[in-house]
């Protein structure tokens, strides 16, 4: 059986989509309904820049079908500012601030590097070894978090499950294959971010494939035309089935075997992102939920 494909928004509350993708009328508090009954997933980003709370994560479980999927994004206070290092009680405030309480519906963590952050093996290795890599792992973590999120904190899992973690590079010195053999040795799943300003790899390097899709003319502005649409369509469906997207690849061939893939889409600025992913999912055989608007 082929690889499940996800595809989804980077994030969902944008105010040039009202009136657009969103229904005229639409509530706020209802534009993730709308947008999960039409995608299979979305990439929450609020988490890079904050902390949330165990309460908001509840409420985004419980505003979505019970089959969606969440990404959540790490903090910037580990990716940008500390740079990875010194990681264990922000990571520990990360989990305890209420992922687990996404349940089922906790899919991928996105790490993603800032573009002046060159190839470091040693320092990503002591932080992949940081990582929980299942619920229960991560529930444990939870519990060193800071004093300062004590009656906030989120500290259960309600069973165990395996969690995934993709890295997004934006520096040329990745492009060495010491960080694909690297990322396979963690089973970390290399980002594979289509972007001018990037380098865009596709060496496969987990048991799933995690895609960004930014604009690869212009940064978080350029649609995507029905010929390069039905390119990823192509690559998504040979991810899926286990073989390799013919593409750059700086490490050896990865081991044959069918893969999920997740999909966002994080051209944002010019409301092509949620057109994009429908037009995507339509080309990969894949049905929007809801052709109704959900007005509350």
């Amino acid at each position: 059986m082929a690889g499940k494909i996800r595809i989804g928004i980077s994030g969902w509350r944008y105010p040039p989509w009202r009136g657009k993708f969103y229904p005229k009328g639409l509530r706020q508090a209802g534009e993730l309904t709308h947008a999960a009954d039409k995608l299979s997933s979305i990439e929450i980003n609020g988490t890079f820049y904050s902390l949330q709370r165990p309460e908001y994560f509840a409420r985004w479980r419980d505003a979505t079908p019970d089959d969606f999927v969440f990404a959540v994004k790490g903090p910037q206070l580990i990716t940008h500012v500390k740079r990875l290092k010194d990681a264990q009680t922000p990571l520990a405030d990360f989990f305890a601030s209420g992922l687990l309480a996404l349940k089922h519906k906790l899919g991928p963590i996105l790490w993603q590097l800032p573009p002046s952050f060159v190839f470091d093996p040693e320092r990503l290795s002591a932080f992949f070894d940081l990582l929980p890599r299942t619920t229960h792992q991560a529930a444990k973590l939870a519990q060193e978090h800071d004093p300062c999120l004590t009656g906030r904190a989120y500290l259960e899992a309600d069973a165990e499950r395996p969690l995934r973690h993709a890295m997004e590079i934006r520096h040329n010195s990745f492009c060495d294959p010491a960080y694909i053999k690297l990322l396979r040795h963690y089973q970390i799943a290399l980002v594979v971010a289509d972007a001018v300003e990037w380098p865009r790899l596709m060496d496969v390097t987990a048991d799933f494939v995690y895609v960004r899709l930014h604009g690869s003319e212009k940064l978080y502005a350029s649609g995507y035309g029905p010929e390069a649409l039905a390119e990823w369509a192509a690559r998504l469906s040979a991810w899926a089935h286990g073989q390799q997207a013919q593409d750059t690849h700086i490490g050896a061939p990865a081991a044959t075997c069918n893969r999920d893939v997740y999909v966002y889409f994080d051209n944002t600025i010019k409301v092509r992102a949620p057109f994009d992913a429908l037009s995507l999912m339509a080309l990969t055989g894949q049905s929007q939920r809801s052709t109704q608007p959900t007005l509350f």
